[in-house]
């Protein structure tokens, strides 16, 4: 059901808070401000804009170093006093040239450690598909002469990642069956690698399974089957 903007609860200086979340890995990117010029900037442009409060002006993400915000979809919190805008960045979000502002972890001691990893931010699992998946696109397009099993396996086409798959596939229905759990999570790691090889063979981005299963969300099995 389609409703109009709602009447948002801009605090007495005119700004809201807008967390950046990125749409394929659901991983936290920054935290910044919006006003109104900001929020209409953002609707009419799809890219991300904000307002400085140190420079008391309005600022594109990504206008001088070109690592903008792509806006997919732009949500309000249900008090109306906080936006969530979901995004593709097209490069690290943070200044510091990580892909999450928040880098920065509070350990039980309530010392502060570095909870970025050279790819990315922990902790968000759908996050490490999206990792791997440009990895396996850098080994797909690397011309150099290094050896790598990724490498052979991409050049040696579909026909032999299928073999490595249906490998794969048998080896996870044993441990299945009658395997530990340990093992069921190995062998079921091992085949989802080699489905993500067969994606990129076929140079088909993962966020189209994301968005195949999103689709399907709610569905009965029947209702599935018939929308196909």
């Amino acid at each position: 059901m389609s409703t109009s903007l709602p009447e948002l609860k801009w605090d007495e200086r005119g700004l809201l808070p807008a967390v950046v979340q990125d749409v394929n890995t659901g991983a936290v990117l920054m935290l910044a401000w919006m006003n109104a010029e900001a929020l209409e900037q953002t609707r009419a442009t799809g890219f991300a804009h904000f307002y400085s409060r140190s420079r008391k002006s309005q600022w594109k993400k990504g206008e001088t170093s070109g690592n903008v915000l792509h806006v997919e979809e732009l949500r309000f919190d249900c008090d109306s006093d906080a936006i969530l805008i979901a995004a593709t960045p097209t490069g690290p979000t943070c200044h510091t040239g990580t892909t999450s502002c928040f880098f920065s972890r509070m350990d039980d001691d309530r010392s502060v450690s570095d909870a970025q990893t050279d790819d990315g931010p922990p902790g968000v699992p759908a996050a490490i598909a999206h990792l791997l998946e440009q990895v396996l696109l850098t080994r797909k397009a690397d011309s150099s002469e290094e050896k790598s099993y990724t490498k052979s396996l991409l050049a040696k086409g579909t026909p032999k990642i299928s073999a490595k798959i249906r490998e794969e596939a048998e080896e996870m229905i044993a441990e299945l069956n009658e395997g530990s759990d340990d093992k069921l999570i190995y062998e079921t790691a091992d085949l989802l690698f080699h489905m993500m090889v067969g994606l990129v063979a076929r140079d088909v981005p993962i966020a189209k399974v994301w968005d195949e299963l999103a689709r399907r969300f709610g569905m009965s099995g029947h209702e599935e089957k018939a929308s196909r």
